[in-house]
């Protein structure tokens, strides 16, 4: 996620200079052909497809925004949930008898949500992930086709094999099962925006009209602009190639890219409140890298 108070043309430009360069190679041509051999621009009501264009594309944005917007909500219903649950298990596991087992559960909660962070940018599981758990935690879990599902299922069964042994009774068993479903409610959310692409329609038609409209652009400027139709045709196609490369941006919010909600930063976050609920040295919270925070 960029972080940095002034937003950076350089970067704007490097997402969209391959079509740019083709527009403004096109606009040189349309100027060229225009003065070589002289043509009747059509009258072209550019006002009207440019006033459409821009209300298809800023509904596109809205849609990918809500996208985006809603991973980060789910993402702090994660964070919430994350500290209730090292809470239950602080309060409602005995100091002496259980202290192995609540530290268990703390711990498997941290590789848990980085594991979900892996799984949702398509990565292989990382350091993070295995250093809280040992080789008998980790095995069964990652023989699973969702590792961070097959964490979650085996802190449900310790907290059943505490209500078993007594340490807990039915009442705060349910507590810390409602707990872990909220856990799994956010997982399913944050599953579902993953795997569940925008309609084929936004995607497709916003692309094709706007560069459609970028073609027509120096057709319907030449004889106003003349010379400098190059120029303008190609600032006016950087505003709508960057408003169209924005939805692309925001609509998959756990794509490791710049623009995406900041998962190793909360999932940071999650490790230090655990890690300092139950006694434990806690890291620094990650910080931004050339104003991303990633």
């Amino acid at each position: 996620m960029i972080v940095a108070p002034t937003p950076r043309l350089g970067r704007i430009v490097s997402e969209v200079w391959k079509p740019l360069l083709l527009l403004f190679v096109w606009d040189v041509i349309v100027t060229v052909t225009y003065y070589i051999l002289p043509f009747k621009a059509p009258s072209l009501p550019l006002t009207l497809f440019g006033s459409v264009l821009a209300l298809f594309l800023g509904f596109r944005d809205n849609s990918a925004y809500e996208r985006w917007w809603e991973g980060r909500i789910l993402w702090g219903a994660m964070i919430n949930a994350s500290r209730s649950l090292s809470r239950e298990a602080r309060n409602f596991l005995p100091v002496d008898e259980a202290h192995d087992l609540r530290r268990s559960i703390v711990l498997r909660q941290i590789a848990y949500v980085n594991a979900l962070r892996c799984q949702l940018r398509k990565q292989p599981v990382d350091e993070q992930v295995l250093k809280f758990l040992s080789r008998g935690e980790a095995e069964p879990a990652l023989a699973r086709t969702n590792v961070a599902n097959g964490l979650l299922d085996g802190t449900g069964r310790r907290v059943d094999d505490a209500r078993r042994k007594g340490w807990i009774d039915t009442i705060q068993q349910a507590r810390m099962e409602s707990t872990m479903v909220d856990i799994a409610n956010a997982q399913g959310g944050m599953e579902r925006l993953k795997n569940t692409p925008l309609p084929n329609q936004y995607r497709f038609f916003p692309t094709l009209f706007t560069h459609l409209f970028c073609i027509l652009l120096p057709i319907g400027l030449v004889e106003t602009l003349g010379f400098a139709t190059p120029l303008g045709s190609t600032v006016a196609g950087l505003m709508f190639l960057a408003v169209l490369q924005i939805g692309d941006d925001l609509v998959d919010p756990f794509a490791n890219t710049v623009h995406d909600v900041p998962l190793t930063a909360m999932c940071r976050t999650i490790e230090i409140d655990l890690l300092q609920s139950i006694g434990d040295e806690a890291p620094g919270p990650v910080t931004p890298i050339k104003g991303i925070l990633w």
